[in-house]
This record gives C-alpha cells, sequence and structure tokens, in this order.
C-alpha cells in the first residue's frame, strides 16, 4: 500500500512539477487535480526538446523519421496503458473537440428516427454534443436520470430505457462534480444487450488520472482523454476509436486514407508526453508489486492509487489524529454521501452560512487550493436538481498526503459558525 510507504510518497511527489508550491502564490497545497492533474517534470523536459524541434513528422529526413518514431511508439504505448490491439488513436485540440467529433459522426451516420441515450450526469461536452448532432440529424434524444443522492447513473437506469433503435450511446467514466465513477462496462453491456450495434462513446477525461482503464473490457465504440488531467499538459486530447468506427464515413480530405482521423501536422511533443506518462504508470507499477510485464504493472498501479486515493478520501470524510472528518462537522454537507464506494478520488461539500466562492477563496488564502463548481452550463445538471447554487470541489491524486489532508480538515473545522 502507497500510505504504509512514506520512501515511496517521497518518490511519487518528487517526480511531480509543483507538488507543494505554485510559482505565483508560493507554498500551497494542491486539491484542484480535477480541474488540471500536476504535471511530470519528465513531461516538461520533453515537451522543450520537441518544441525545439523543426522538422514535420515523416518527412524523409532523419528528424522526420524520428519524430514519426516517437509518435508511433506513443500509440502503441497508449494501446498498452488502456489494453487494446485494435482500433486507432489520435490527436485533436482537445478531449471536448474529440468527443463532440465522435458523437457527431456516429448521429450523422446513424439511421434516420434512430435514437440517442445519454445520463444527466453526464459533462456537457457528451451532452451538448449529442443533443445538438441527434436534433441536426432527426434523431431522438433519450435522457437517462442520475441519482441525485449517489451521484452517478447505472446499467440498470440505462437497461430501464433502451429500445433496440438505440443507434448511439454516450457514457461518462467518471463525474468532475461528485467525484463517483460509473461502471462502464456494466454499462455497455445493458445498452448491447438491446441495440448490439449501438455506436457507444466513453468521455474518460476524469478517470483516467485514476488508473484502471481497460477497452477490451468495455466494449465500446470510442474513448476519449485530455492528457492535462493525466500529468501531462495542456493543448491537446488523445481519442481511441474502435475499428468500425474508424471505418464510418467522417470529416477527411479529399483522398486521404479512408480510415484517417487527424487533420494537420501533429504536435510531436504532445505524443512524447503520453509515453512519459504511460511510463510513470509503469514504473509506480514496479514499484507497488512483482510484475514485470508493463501491461499488469499498470494495472497494479491502477489498483495502488484506486487505494490510496480511497485512503486519503476516506481520511478526509472521517477524521485523521485528533481531527474530525467533514461528516462530523456540524456546518459542512458532503455531497452523493459519506460512504459512497464508487467515489474516485473527489469530494465536495457546501459550508452552512457561506458561500462556495467564499469558501475557496477563505482556504485559498491559506494556500490550500480547491475549487467553486456553480449550478451553471457545466455543473447545473448536478447542482440545480439538489438545490445548491454551488459547491466547494475538493479533488486529490495519488501524490498528496495525509498531512495535507488533515491541513485542510484543520482549516474547515475553523469555517465552523461561531457563538
Amino acid at each position: 500500500m502507497i500510505q504504509d510507504n512514506p520512501a515511496l510518497i517521497a518518490a511519487i511527489r518528487d517526480r511531480f512539477a509543483h507538488v507543494d508550491s505554485c510559482p505565483f502564490q508560493g507554498e500551497r497545497i494542491f486539491f484542484e487535480n480535477a480541474g488540471g492533474a500536476l504535471t511530470l517534470k519528465k513531461v516538461v523536459e520533453t515537451s522543450g526538446f520537441y518544441a525545439a524541434i523543426p522538422d514535420n513528422p515523416g518527412r524523409i529526413n532523419p528528424a522526420g523519421q524520428g519524430t514519426q518514431d516517437v509518435i508511433n511508439k506513443a500509440k502503441a504505448d497508449l494501446g498498452v496503458f488502456m489494453n487494446t490491439t485494435s482500433g486507432q488513436f489520435f490527436a485533436g485540440e482537445s478531449g471536448t473537440e474529440l468527443l463532440f467529433r465522435l458523437i457527431r459522426t456516429a448521429c450523422v451516420n446513424a439511421p434516420k428516427g434512430a435514437k440517442v441515450i445519454g445520463s444527466s450526469i453526464e459533462h456537457p461536452a457528451t451532452r451538448s454534443a449529442a443533443r445538438r448532432w441527434a436534433g441536426i440529424a432527426g434523431l431522438d434524444y433519450v435522457n437517462v436520470q442520475h441519482n441525485d443522492e449517489a451521484g452517478l447513473v447505472t446499467a440498470e437506469d440505462y437497461a430501464a430505457l433502451m429500445t433496440p433503435d438505440v443507434a448511439v450511446a454516450t457514457i461518462l467514466h467518471a463525474s468532475p462534480v461528485t467525484g463517483m465513477g460509473m461502471d462502464v462496462a456494466a454499462i455497455s453491456k445493458a445498452i448491447r444487450a438491446v441495440a448490439p450495434d449501438c455506436m457507444i462513446i466513453v468521455d474518460g477525461i476524469q478517470h483516467a488520472a485514476h488508473g484502471q482503464l481497460d477497452l477490451d473490457a468495455y466494449n465500446v465504440d470510442g474513448y476519449v482523454i485530455s492528457p492535462y488531467k493525466v500529468f501531462s499538459r495542456h493543448g491537446y486530447g488523445i481519442a481511441w476509436i474502435s475499428d468500425r468506427l474508424s471505418a464510418a464515413p467522417h470529416d477527411m480530405l479529399i483522398d486521404a486514407p479512408a480510415t484517417g482521423w487527424e487533420f494537420g501536422t501533429r504536435d510531436t511533443g504532445s505524443f512524447a508526453t503520453v509515453s512519459d506518462v504511460v511510463a510513470y504508470f509503469d514504473w509506480l507499477g514496479g514499484e507497488v508489486s512483482d510484475e514485470t510485464e508493463p501491461r499488469k504493472r499498470i494495472e497494479a498501479a491502477g489498483r495502488a492509487i484506486h487505494a490510496y486515493e480511497t485512503h486519503l478520501t476516506n481520511a478526509m470524510i472521517n477524521g485523521t489524529g485528533n481531527l474530525p472528518g467533514l461528516r462530523d462537522m456540524d456546518h459542512v454537507t458532503i455531497l452523493a454521501g459519506e460512504d459512497n464506494p464508487a467515489r474516485e478520488g473527489l469530494v465536495s461539500i457546501v459550508i452552512k452560512g457561506m458561500e462556495s466562492p467564499d469558501v475557496v477563496e477563505t482556504l485559498n488564502q491559506q494556500g490550500i487550493r480547491t475549487h467553486t463548481r456553480k449550478a451553471d452550463h457545466y455543473s447545473g445538471n448536478v447542482l440545480t436538481p439538489l438545490g445548491l447554487p454551488d459547491c466547494i470541489r475538493i479533488s486529490l491524486c495519488h501524490y498528496n498526503t495525509e498531512g495535507e489532508v488533515a491541513k485542510l480538515l484543520a482549516a474547515v473545522k475553523e469555517l465552523a459558525p461561531q457563538g
């Protein structure tokens, strides 16, 4: 267990830039990982190296061929990391942009009068795309209502509304508001039991940093991540699509390869940093297990990350040392329940008598970085049914520590109304 190995925690933290300080703020605790994880130092180094290379990948010169090899390796590494030997990986502007492209393609190729199904827990990256392109393509949109109290949606919820004419489905792997993970494999199975040819597209952006990705087990047609939320950097997204979706008619250049999905010359550095991320998971898996195969080490890393992050969120909720947990503070309400096994490294709360932006600012002044989620176009689907205008999102990752959790609890305890 990571929590039982202080030397390993120190080694993990040493691999990340700005793990305990901000170049603008100074010393701080970073509990804003759902908004963008910390960046590996190796990613920073790799980005600088490739930013200086002028050659286009694939050109007939040593640099062009060398950079193309880097891209090819990154795609192979992604196959190991996400466990698939079929389909293809490609990069785009962002995770949101890629989800729009995949959903658009699935919708415009669906039979007229068919249905698109998705859930109310989803980030607008999928909900907006699905509703927009369902309307343009003449498809009916079916909304699966999530469980407000649990902060998630289940396979049973999808199954209750499934019909054979569902041609496109979207699934959120983890919510950036509630922090709850969905059982993608079970939801996919429920969809295919009724509509076996449905195109299923998954938003994996929030889930990916917590490890445990397995495309072969999901039986879906598209999966999208944002590397800046998986220890890499901003400026691009990564999509995987099945062979079936690859071959579907889609936006492309005239006479270009039929299964090509990328537009223009891609940034070699962005792909190279993906390999850095995969290498990090491989390293961590070797530290927490005796596995020798890369995929097995990555699986071990995912299990260890999940266990440690559960340990940290449990400490946050139940208390640590002589500090009471959030559940024991009368002025704190925890969203999606205090004992929710679907939680993935995130606890959202509201503070009695204080507006969430004021809480976030108060914590920030003490060097504790959190974030306000408002009932707007990003989070209103989750917060409005709860009657909440906003909440405080506390999101952690496996480089955070129990000591940092203790400092947070001490600060939140002091926010109790006086008198």
